[in-house]
């Protein structure tokens, strides 16, 4: 992901916005540490198109007729 140091993201605005739409999301930092980042309005829109963790997590198959049939051998026994 390209970075923008603060000063030149805001004195060329309209290139950062034009990058972010054409190159993919732009990363704005400040004292060389990430800052912000710039996403086009398609990106955006992906991101809050997918379902949220909660949702993924919780949506999956449900288990709860789901059983288990465990052999009843103990296994063997052991002398020490």
């Amino acid at each position: 992901m390209p970075n923008w140091q603060m000063r030149d993201a805001k004195r060329r605005l309209s290139e950062l916005i034009e990058c972010a739409r054409l190159e993919g999301p732009q990363t704005i930092t400040k004292h060389g540490m990430p800052y912000a980042v710039v996403l086009s309005v398609e990106t955006y829109s992906e991101l809050m198109a997918r379902p949220d963790f909660k949702a993924w997590l919780t949506g999956g198959p449900k288990l709860d007729d789901f059983s288990i049939e465990r052999p009843r051998d103990t296994g063997r026994d052991i002398i020490f």
